[in-house]
């Protein structure tokens, strides 16, 4: 999946053995090559896009638990507008493009959306996506907020937190985010700042470990992320 990001003019794509087709690349062009297709490209000036791979096991299983068919075949994509890809590609690039370090679960979040919006959109079971009306049930509810009480100092997917709630990730996201106000990803990081902070305040641990300990890679990313969501530094809660 590719997603253009600025203008080009000159630039010429074709799958397999086609004809190649020359246009001008305008933001928001989207572009979608099926795993096992051919494809050529080549351009004359510089471009900007964003490109998201996914493995054929990976939109089986979303297929799966999205469209209940995990048989669903994806259609080639020789570049058309697409502003839902673009706002994906905007926020992608963004959360990349962060000083401090990017959120994994952010990111994974933003993919699984592409994916459902690619298998709803561009797949031979194509549908338009619903909006999510209501948020979680209470009993999905709180079996997440158990889970990420215990679990949230580790890596986690947005497939693994769907798993619990026994919910499609896409919608997942989406219901998670009416039920509790923020995505899952702001959640985690919440409860890791919270946890941090009660460290600090109430050991004598270093702000290393305790970095490690809450989930942050290093104390310079616990750092960053304090100073961003709390205003502080991690001294100035000792």
């Amino acid at each position: 999946m590719a997603i253009m990001l600025a203008r080009s003019p000159g630039f010429r794509f074709a799958f397999d053995s086609e004809r190649p087709r020359l246009f001008d690349v305008t933001e928001g062009m989207f572009g979608v090559a099926p795993a096992g297709t051919e494809c050529k490209s080549e351009w004359s000036t510089t471009t900007e896009s964003v490109v998201v791979a996914l493995s054929p096991e990976s939109m089986h299983e979303l297929a799966g638990h999205e469209l209940d068919r995990p048989d669903v075949e994806i259609r080639p994509i020789n570049y058309t507008i697409d502003n839902t890809a673009l706002q994906f590609a905007k926020m992608i690039k963004a959360e990349l493009s962060r000083a401090e370090h990017a959120s994994e679960l952010y990111l994974d979040s933003l993919i699984t959306l592409l994916g459902v919006h690619v298998l709803r959109s561009y797949s031979s079971a194509a549908k338009p996506l619903k909006p999510v009306d209501g948020g979680l049930s209470t009993i999905a509810a709180n079996r997440i907020r158990e889970y990420l009480h215990e679990h949230f100092r580790r890596k986690l997917t947005i497939s693994e937190l769907a798993a619990t709630c026994g919910l499609s990730p896409g919608y997942f996201t989406q219901a998670f985010a009416k039920t509790f106000g923020i995505p899952p990803h702001r959640y985690v990081l919440e409860r890791r700042l919270d946890f941090a902070e009660k460290l600090l305040a109430g050991t004598q641990m270093p702000v290393a470990e305790i970095a490690y300990l809450s989930g942050f890679s290093s104390q310079s990313h616990l750092t960053n992320i304090m100073k961003t969501h709390r205003d502080k530094t991690p001294r100035q809660f000792r």
